[in-house]
């Protein structure tokens, strides 16, 4: 794969990686540090809780955390088999922070050319909101049919958008850091740019570049507990989004299949929602945990175009509070392709092998009216796909953490062609 290639996807991959740049806030050990055989009272330790375990005759203490305050690194990469379009490997890294007082809260996720910072003012109950957040990637984006890049589709394009807003936000039990009900409110402005690259097909018409404005009514409710990796222990969540928003100045356009046209794609109207549960395993043991979800957007008025679409993208499944909106599919790039409808569910069965050592088992399934952009002469197409992942997280020396997972894809990452990946990350507590 050549570099410029290499380098899309290192660009690409940043932004998805924020969950697993999370779990480097856990408390890491390694296999010597922790219980590791069942007694009868056992209970998986706990995120941010002190308690004491024992391996082995050997009892040891975990100590309290502060789980609100935490700066955290993730480097690693997923490998692709065949290759996903040119790309045969995909690096990624991330840098995570998070820090709450009693009178603020901020979140940063930074990838260089994907980054996003959220910060929060609290009076009480009620908050004062900003976001900033931008996807500016320097490189080509194209369209894979049946496993290949399509070169025609080829353009590059981005766009940076600060958010204000104001919210309400309810602890709910069981009153960790992340367990709220939020609504919020906000007003959006922000700047689209696109320009045609050399492999550019003679028929791509880009509008133009854009002021954009709108409005976002969100809605999140989190009552669930993590396990001591972070990862979704016991309970629910969920969230719903409304996005009105328009582009001041706009034209048809044509990305190398079927035409867009001004009065259908300058304003739109995007509705999406998840939810997700965490749950024992009747009949089984303490250490055996269910964990299920379902994700769904919709626009009525079919008026999403290559920029404005909802996009499907990878990394690891969703655990942090603020990352559970993400639409999670197994092997696939940040933001991978576009849609206008979709409905993406998974089921997954996860063993605690050790305290510090999870197994997981996950199928995950996907229908989506697919944004075809360069070989059909229609605007979008129904897609199906399935994958089936099995990976492990494990807790490390060093305060760290290490994600394995192997993913086989139907053919929904490869618009055609099924296929499988491999993902190892590294995450680093700072």
């Amino acid at each position: 794969m050549g570099r410029r290639h290499l380098m899309i996807r290192m660009a690409g991959g940043h932004l998805f990686m924020l969950l697993v740049a999370l779990a480097g806030n856990a408390w890491c050990a390694s296999p010597g540090e922790g219980r590791a055989l069942a007694t009868p009272g056992y209970a998986t330790p706990l995120a941010g809780d002190a308690s004491s375990v024992d391996l082995l005759g050997q009892q040891i203490r975990i100590p309290a955390r502060d789980r609100g305050n935490t700066l955290a690194l993730t480097v690693g990469g997923t490998f692709f088999s065949p290759a996903l379009g040119s790309a045969d490997v995909l690096p990624v890294s991330a840098l995570y922070g998070r820090r709450e007082t009693t009178r603020s809260r901020s979140r940063l996720v930074f990838g260089v050319f994907v980054n996003e910072l959220d910060h929060a003012l609290k009076f009480n109950n009620f908050e004062a909101l900003a976001h900033l957040e931008n996807t500016t990637i320097p490189f080509p984006t194209r369209e894979i049919v049946g496993g290949r890049e399509v070169k025609a589709s080829s353009i590059v394009w981005g766009q940076a958008a600060a958010w204000v807003g104001a919210g309400y936000r309810l602890p709910v039990a069981p009153f960790q850091v992340d367990n709220d009900l939020r609504l919020q409110l906000f007003y959006e402005g922000g700047y689209l740019y696109s320009s045609r690259t050399v492999d550019s097909g003679a028929d791509v018409r880009l509008p133009p570049d854009t002021v954009t404005h709108g409005v976002r009514l969100r809605g999140r409710y989190d009552g669930m507990r993590r396990n001591i990796m972070e990862l979704l222990h016991l309970g629910v969540a969920g969230g719903l989004d409304v996005e009105w928003q328009r582009r001041a100045h706009w034209a048809d356009a044509n990305y190398g299949g079927a035409d867009y046209r001004k009065d259908e794609t300058q304003e739109f109207v995007k509705l999406s929602g998840y939810l997700m549960a965490a749950a024992p395993v009747p009949g089984l043991s303490e250490r055996d945990r269910m964990i299920f979800s379902v994700y769904g957007g919709t626009t009525a008025e079919k008026d999403l175009d290559r920029f404005s679409a909802f996009h499907i993208g990878g990394g690891p499944f969703p655990s942090e509070s603020d990352d559970l909106a993400r639409i999670p599919y197994p092997g696939a790039e940040f933001n991978q392709f576009p849609v206008s409808d979709y409905v993406v569910g998974t089921a997954e069965y996860r063993r605690e092998l050790l305290f510090f050592l999870y197994l997981h088992l996950r199928g995950t399934f996907s229908w989506a009216n697919r944004d075809v952009l360069s070989t059909h002469p229609l605007r979008f197409h129904e897609s199906r796909g399935q994958a089936l992942s099995a990976g492990l997280t494990c807790g490390l020396p060093w305060d760290s953490t290490l994600y394995l997972e192997y993913s086989y894809d139907s053919g929904l990452l490869r618009n055609g062609v099924s296929g499988s990946s491999l993902s190892l990350l590294w995450s680093k507590s700072l």
